[in-house]
């Protein structure tokens, strides 16, 4: 019998990516999508026709759905919203835990997010600043404190049902992945682009000059796509291995992945856009504009990621797995950003390019 994956978010940035490299890895799974309804089933119908893929629809509320195909999966991989609805998480916690047993258990890969390790400067309000001394979490060495980060960070209530579901006797095994930045062209059915760099880059191309928060000096981790996506394969065929799914630093309460390949520092990354601006000839002059918060309201959000610190060190996956990331750079990707940026949202270069 083929192997059964459940996915959420595949018209998603992350959720597509993932299941465009798993796919290619693994043609011989048979699929179960999540997707809101059958037009959006259709797009990515169209580019996966095969008989093995398989769509359920609803929101993230449809909990009887989303249940039914946790239950029958062997692997449930979770993108859509998976960091806040608590909700679709309650439900895929049901349903593995109802369909699986201590003998055949079933696995949860999740998706949360280094969102979480924001909570000390937006608890002590530290807008702005560079890391506090022990702002740096090891995905090993630090697991403790991961653990038993506070309430009021971001993602933890989400995180605390997936983490409970490994209290079922036996019969559900979890590994949550923390993300921070990621960039690069997603190779999904449907959405391609990322927020956190993307979104700087359009406010560089609308405003005509890029901002940083506060002294500039806050830093987060980041990861190609392409490289967060292959950890993706790797979690699902560990869980799938019997010499592998069974170790409780690989599945489980303690196996905690953060996935960063390369550190950088707010106000360089809007260095480097304010010059990719001019040089791809937006704009004359490459500008930058210290502000607080506030200034860097851009639409209905607040990017408060440019302003609030939060570093990882994703040392379980190359422990473990030998995990090692191989795609460009974040300051090497910049150039494209910038580029689909200014075409995404109809911006043509007034100047001449350098």
């Amino acid at each position: 019998m083929a192997t059964k994956i459940f996915l959420t978010g595949v018209t998603g940035y992350i959720g597509g990516d993932i299941f465009a490299t798993l796919y290619k890895a693994h043609p011989e799974y048979d699929y179960t999508l999540l997707v809101r309804d059958e037009p959006r089933g259709k797009l990515v119908k169209d580019k996966y026709p095969q008989d093995n893929i398989h769509f359920a629809y609803g929101d993230l509320d449809a909990a009887d759905v989303i249940s039914s195909a946790a239950a029958k999966a062997d692997v449930v991989i979770h993108t859509a919203d998976s960091s806040d609805n608590l909700p679709a998480a309650r439900a895929i916690a049901k349903g593995l835990a109802g369909g699986h047993s201590r003998e055949k258990p079933g696995y949860w890969l999740h998706i949360c997010g280094t969102g979480i390790l924001q909570w000390y400067d937006e608890t002590y309000k530290r807008f702005g600043q560079p890391p506090f001394p022990g702002e740096v979490y090891d995905d090993i060495d630090d697991i403790h404190r991961i653990l038993t980060l506070p309430d009021q960070a971001y993602h933890r209530d989400c995180d605390r049902i997936v983490l409970s579901a490994n209290q079922s006797p036996g019969s559900v095994k979890t590994a949550i992945v923390g993300p921070p930045t990621i960039y690069g062209l997603g190779r999904g059915p449907v959405n391609t682009r990322s927020i956190q760099v993307y979104e700087l880059a359009k406010f560089a191309l609308e405003k005509g000059y890029a901002p940083y928060v506060g002294t500039g000096k806050v830093e987060w981790d980041n990861v190609h796509i392409h490289d967060l996506s292959d950890l993706f394969v790797t979690l699902t065929e560990a869980a799938l291995d019997p010499s592998k799914n069974k170790d409780p630093e690989l599945f489980g309460p303690g196996a905690y992945y953060f996935a960063e390949h390369g550190t950088h520092v707010w106000g360089e990354v809007a260095g480097w856009i304010a010059e990719e601006v001019k040089k791809q000839g937006f704009v004359q002059e490459a500008k930058l504009v210290g502000t607080d918060m506030e200034g860097v309201k851009h639409g209905k959000s607040t990017n408060s990621t440019w302003g609030t610190n939060s570093r990882s060190q994703a040392t379980r996956a190359r422990k473990y797995f030998g995990w090692t990331p191989k795609g460009k750079s974040l300051k090497e990707e910049i150039p494209d950003i910038v580029r689909q940026e200014a075409q995404r949202i109809g911006i043509s270069p007034k100047y001449a390019t350098q």
